[in-house]
């Protein structure tokens, strides 16, 4: 698809870039800020005849109110007025991540999300963010990732590590859709202007082989990973398990009311996107994964996910970035369109976010950058996307996030979910740019069905379906 065709099909995207800066924050000395980072706003201009128009940051809540409810730290506030009035005067309109994994140290003393009350001071909080700034920023992301604070923090335990309490960390789930419910209530309330919404880690993948078991095992992940917290979101009910089971209810968190909070209707969803999974059963881990290729972290996180009824191995010949993700264009297209295919006209305007990453690693015979290979595997990308939104999804939104952004936490899951870093060998460690917000790096201006539970989300025709397989008894 050429250039003039992919803007065409992508004309109602909103084009922007996100990083995890904190606007609270003090700037870094000028010399950590090195020289600008263009090159992906090259791309996407290249790519699509367009500049990224907005740049959304992390608000900063820990540096924010660091001494507690009722407390702001006014040197803190007003860097956050300087970044937001420099954003405006270069001609991007300001965004605006609530929530970025950390929580005030006296919010994380008393339980963090597994206490409900975190859920109370999150909506105060965004309810003084729309008061201050919401005359200035453009759009709100609650959370930038739910799954994160909860399932990787308080049930998985993986970062930071050793505070893993298993599924009794689950409440920690409802918590947060909970704040999330009431910080869009309060930032409405407030008269902040903008589409406000959140943000999911979307998961997908493929089945391993043709085994109806794997198939299924596929759909327990995207239950786990998707279902968790959109089925709260978008349907008002905890996602249940084939045996009829809520997981996030067995715990005792919800009470009366909790999820017609949640599910407050959203003016865009997030969708962040990493890389596909190849999932198999359990049974089936013995054949599809061979001795040689067990690799440790590999090992230890299936241990945890069997549990759940499905394992991850690698996929077969596919080239693999620096961070171990295997480069298959169609699996963001091919995961947009499976979770279309289960809530259809359900979804709210979806936006692409945390997309682009470990891209840069790419690098030509004498060992730089490969902008050609990157833009072609971009447009790659995007063609299929394009072809999803031609299809009837509502894409409203691609953001391009900086490589530089949490590296420490995607090497560690690389070495976790790895599909390609053998124990013996360190993971590379690609040249890393600068930032790209610095500067003037705007120059220019300008699909599968997961298993019946008893609850059926909204379909939508013009979606291939995969069906599903009988349901084996539950393990």
């Amino acid at each position: 698809m050429s250039g003039g065709l992919l803007h065409e099909s992508l004309r109602g995207v909103d084009w922007g870039v996100a990083t995890a800066d904190i606007l609270a924050a003090p700037p870094p000395p000028e010399p950590e800020r090195g020289g600008h980072f263009g090159r992906w706003t090259d791309d996407i201009h290249r790519l699509v005849g367009a500049a990224p128009g907005t740049h959304r940051l992390v608000a900063g809540w820990p540096l924010l109110q660091p001494d507690g409810p009722g407390t702001w730290d006014r040197d803190a506030l007003d860097r956050c007025d300087r970044a937001l009035d420099s954003l405006l005067a270069r001609g991007l309109r300001p965004r605006l991540t609530l929530l970025h994994l950390t929580l005030p140290p006296w919010l994380e003393e008393a339980g963090g999300w597994l206490a409900r009350d975190t859920a109370q001071h999150f909506a105060a909080y965004a309810a003084e963010m729309g008061r201050r700034f919401g005359d200035r920023v453009d759009g709100w992301i609650t959370s930038t990732d739910l799954a994160s604070p909860t399932l990787a923090d308080h049930v998985a335990g993986l970062y930071p590590p050793n505070r893993a309490i298993g599924r009794a960390g689950l409440r920690s789930v409802h918590h947060l859709l909970l704040g999330s419910g009431l910080a869009t209530q309060a930032l409405r309330a407030t008269g902040a202007h903008g589409r406000i919404g959140t943000t999911v880690t979307l998961a997908g993948g493929y089945a391993a082989t043709d085994d109806p078991f794997d198939r299924i095992a596929l759909a327990r992940l995207e239950n786990w990973a998707n279902r968790l917290f959109l089925d709260p979101l978008l349907l008002g009910e905890h996602m249940v398990t084939e045996d009829d089971v809520s997981p996030v209810e067995t715990t005792g968190c919800v009470h009366p009311g909790d999820l017609e909070t949640i599910a407050t209707a959203q003016d865009v969803l997030g969708l962040s996107w990493h890389t596909p999974f190849r999932v198999t059963a359990p049974e089936n881990l013995p054949r599809a994964l061979p001795a040689g290729k067990c690799l440790g972290p590999l090992n230890e996180v299936n241990s945890l996910l069997m549990g759940l009824g499905f394992a991850v191995i690698p996929f077969d010949d596919v080239e693999t970035t620096a961070y171990g993700w295997p480069i298959l264009p169609e699996g963001l297209a091919d995961a947009v369109a499976g979770l279309h295919d289960l809530y259809g006209d359900l979804l709210p305007p979806l936006a692409v976010v945390d997309n682009g990453m470990g891209d840069l690693d790419l690098v030509d015979e004498t060992g730089h950058a490969d902008d050609a290979r990157r833009r072609a595997l971009l447009r790659a990308r995007l063609t299929w996307l394009a072809g999803v939104v031609a299809q009837g999804v509502d894409v409203c939104g691609y953001e391009y996030w900086s490589v530089l952004d949490n590296v420490e936490a995607k090497f560690r899951y690389t070495r976790l979910y790895a599909m390609a870093v053998p124990d013996h060998e360190r993971p590379p460690c690609p040249e890393m740019p600068s930032d790209w917000v610095h500067g003037e790096a705007f120059g220019g201006g300008g699909a599968h069905q997961v298993p019946e539970t008893g609850r059926t989300p909204g379909r939508s025709p013009g979606l291939t379906l995969v069906p599903a397989p009988s349901r084996p008894q539950p393990l």
